[in-house]
C-alpha cells in the first residue's frame, strides 16, 4: 500500500459525518402585498420601467414608447410589430442594427426587479444584449416575490441558455457614477400583460 493510499484510507475512516436532514424553510424570503408595485419600484431604481397593460393594447403601448424605431425584432406572438426575423440570421453580428427587441420573459422577481429570460425559440442569445432597446413581456400572473421562489421555477435539467435581466445595461465602475446603456440596451421596459 502506498503512503498516499494509507493517508486516504485514514481520512475515510475518521471523517464520518452523521447523516442529517436539512432544515425545512417554508415561507422563507421576502413577500410583498403588491408584487407589481414592488417590482416597478425596484426596476425604476436600476434605470428601467414597468408598465401594466392588456394583450390587445400591447402594440399600441410599444408604438407610443418607440415611435421612430426602424428595425424591430419580436419573438412573442402577442406583438405584430416585428419586421426583422433574427432567427433567419446565421451570424449574430448581423443583429447589430436592431433598434428594438421585444422578447418573452418567463417570470419576474419583485425582490430585485429581475426577469428570467429563457426562450428556446430564440436562436441568438445576443439579441437580449445587442439591441439598442429592449422590451420584455411577462404575464402579470408570473410575478414572484423573491429569488427563492424563482429558483424553484427554474429547471436546471433543461439544457440551453437562461439569464436574469434587470433593466437596461448599466455600469457604475467609473467614479461610482451610474451610466445607462454603456454596453447593451440603452433603455428597457418590462411590460406586464393580463
Amino acid at each position: 500500500m502506498t503512503s498516499k493510499q494509507l493517508i486516504l484510507d485514514k481520512i475515510r475512516k475518521n471523517n464520518i459525518v452523521p447523516k442529517s436532514d436539512l432544515p425545512e424553510y417554508t415561507n422563507f424570503g421576502l413577500t410583498f402585498e403588491n408584487k407589481f408595485e414592488e417590482f416597478s419600484r425596484v426596476l425604476n431604481t436600476v434605470g428601467g420601467d414597468a408598465i401594466d397593460t392588456t394583450k390587445d393594447k400591447l402594440d399600441e403601448v410599444i408604438s407610443s414608447l418607440y415611435p421612430d424605431e426602424k428595425v424591430i425584432v419580436s419573438n412573442i406572438e402577442e406583438s405584430k410589430l416585428g419586421n426583422f426575423i433574427a432567427n433567419d440570421e446565421s451570424d449574430p453580428h448581423n443583429l447589430r442594427d436592431v433598434d428594438l427587441a421585444i422578447v418573452k420573459g418567463e417570470f419576474a422577481v419583485a425582490e430585485n426587479g429581475a426577469v428570467w429570460l429563457k426562450n428556446s425559440d430564440n436562436r441568438h442569445r445576443s439579441l437580449y444584449f445587442i439591441a439598442q432597446n429592449i422590451i420584455i413581456v411577462v404575464k402579470k400572473s408570473d410575478i414572484l416575490n423573491n429569488m427563492h421562489e424563482a429558483y424553484e421555477k427554474i429547471s436546471f435539467e433543461d439544457k440551453g441558455y437562461g439569464v436574469f435581466v434587470s433593466g437596461p445595461s448599466k455600469t457604475a465602475d467609473i467614479e461610482q457614477s451610474l451610466v445607462i446603456g454603456a454596453h447593451g440596451p440603452k433603455s428597457g421596459y418590462v411590460i406586464f400583460i393580463d
